[in-house]
């Protein structure tokens, strides 16, 4: 089912089935390589029982549905949605090379209609910051969990915590013309960054037992062999709020924003590539 003509979230269903979902799915395997330090400390909170029913919100190209698959085996249920249809059609890809027992829906899961008491668990990595109406969409979760069902997931703390982000985006802002910065809470990847703020939207959509504990790791944004500045470079460029930054701007601009952050991004090669920190919440409740 697709909720692709409702109005909330309308931009992030524009943005997710654009460029931004295209670039996601051409950079998967980079990107689940990166991002893997965080998937797999979501997927230990959520400490996945065979058997068990598993919604997977915000799934993107499928790494996390996958891997609760195969922790749940043939005896359990495990659906992936997400609003971006390339990205989908690439997990569903992934799942039946795997032959996995993962399903997929592209659907607004804030709007989705799960039914009652559908899932024993809801687990997210990186995917529940961009709702209009978080409030909203996560009463509508909550009502798909049975009863003392769970909730796990991981999202960003703030930008200045992340230099994975905060480093290319520091190099490049003199050089940019000046920009709107979202307000706090935004829709955006750093939408739950406060505490206080994520503890009360869950409280107000009826979880309990809510609990946050900061999580960090090292991002490898290069790897080692070839050129790791280059392929740090491109990723910062390609990924993230930079490349939105720079969507319309012209070519010499861009040129010299790219020495800037290849500059910047080098000072952090290490042995192991281009590696730059990132820092998370790891969040937990009950239904």
């Amino acid at each position: 089912m697709s909720e692709q003509n409702a109005a909330p979230n309308a931009e992030q269903i524009e943005v997710w089935n654009g460029a931004t979902g295209a670039k996601w799915v051409r950079y998967q395997d980079r990107l689940d390589r990166m991002l893997a330090p965080f998937g797999e400390a979501v997927i230990r909170a959520a400490s996945i029982q065979p058997g068990e029913r598993v919604l997977d919100v915000g799934c993107g190209c499928g790494a996390t549905t996958l891997d609760a698959a195969t922790r749940t085996g043939p005896g359990g249920r495990v659906l992936g949605v997400d609003i971006s249809l390339p990205m989908v059609e690439r997990a569903r890809e992934r799942s039946a090379a795997r032959k996995l027992p993962a399903a997929f829906a592209v659907s607004d899961a804030s709007l989705h209609d799960f039914g009652d008491d559908a899932f024993d668990l809801l687990i997210s990595r990186f995917g529940v910051m961009f709702f209009d109406e978080p409030a909203a969409a996560f009463t509508n979760l909550h009502g798909a969990l049975a009863k003392n069902g769970r909730l796990a997931f991981v999202c960003w703390r703030t930008m200045p915590e992340n230099p994975w982000l905060a480093v290319p985006l520091r190099a490049a802002l003199p050089l940019l013309p000046p920009f709107e910065s979202p307000p706090p809470g935004a829709p955006g990847p750093f939408a739950f960054a406060d505490s206080a703020r994520v503890t009360a939207l869950l409280t107000e959509a009826g979880f309990r037992d809510i609990e946050m504990k900061p999580f960090d790791a090292q991002l490898v944004l290069g790897t080692p062999g070839g050129d790791p500045v280059a392929e740090a470079l491109d990723q910062s460029l390609e990924i993230g709020p930079l490349s939105r930054l720079l969507a319309d701007q012209p070519d010499d601009l861009r040129r010299r924003v790219a020495e800037a952050v290849r500059a910047e991004l080098a000072k952090h090669q290490t042995a192991d590539g281009v590696t730059v920190g990132g820092a998370t919440w790891i969040v937990t409740a009950k239904a």
